[in-house]
C-alpha cells in the first residue's frame, strides 16, 4: 500500500516515468491533466522524498554480450558487523552483481549475477569466494530462459 501523501496524480507520474523516463515536462504534464509548473513541482517533491531514487537507460544485456543469468545463494557462519562489511564492500565492487539481498531461511544471502558465459562465471565465483573467508556453502542456479524482466514497481492508479 502506498502512503497517503502521494495521489492519483502522482502516482501516474511514478508510473508513467517507470515506463518511459525520457518522457518530456510537457508530456508528462498533458497525461495527468496538469500544466508545466504543478507537474514540475511533483517530480521535485517525489525526488525530494526519494519516491524517484534516479532515471536510467535500460540495456540488453544479451546484445551486450552479457547473456547469463545465475542466481548466487550464500551460507556463511560470520555474522559479526565487520566480516558483514568486509562481505557487503567485495561484492558491492564487482560490477557483474546485479542484486544483493540479505534473506531469511536457509540461505543467508542471494546474489543475481550477470557475465557472458560459464567460463565468465567461474571468474566471478573464484573472485567471491576468495575475496570474502568464512563462506561455508555457494550454491548458483543458472537461468535458462528469461521469461519476465522488469524494474516497474507496481504502482497501484
Amino acid at each position: 500500500m502506498l502512503p497517503i501523501s502521494l495521489d492519483k496524480k502522482d502516482r501516474m507520474l511514478l508510473d508513467l516515468l517507470q515506463q518511459d523516463c525520457t518522457l518530456s515536462l510537457q508530456a508528462l504534464a498533458d497525461a495527468v491533466s496538469l500544466t508545466t509548473t504543478p507537474c514540475w513541482k511533483r517530480l521535485k517533491r517525489l525526488e525530494d522524498e526519494g519516491y524517484i531514487r534516479g532515471r536510467v537507460a535500460l540495456l540488453d544485456g544479451e546484445k551486450l554480450g552479457l547473456g547469463l543469468t545465475a542466481f548466487v545463494l550464500i551460507k556463511t557462519q560470520q555474522h559479526s558487523s565487520e566480516w558483514f562489511q568486509q562481505f557487503v564492500n567485495v561484492v558491492q565492487a564487482m560490477p557483474e552483481v546485479m542484486g544483493f539481498y540479505r534473506m531469511a531461511g536457509e540461505y543467508d544471502y542471494l546474489l543475481r549475477v550477470q557475465v557472458a558465459d560459464m567460463k565468465s562465471y567461474d571468474g566471478f565465483y573464484k573472485r567471491l569466494v576468495n575475496g570474502v573467508p568464512g563462506l561455508i556453502d555457494v550454491t548458483s542456479s543458472f537461468a535458462m530462459e528469461e521469461i519476465k524482466y522488469t524494474t516497474a514497481l507496481p504502482v497501484a492508479l
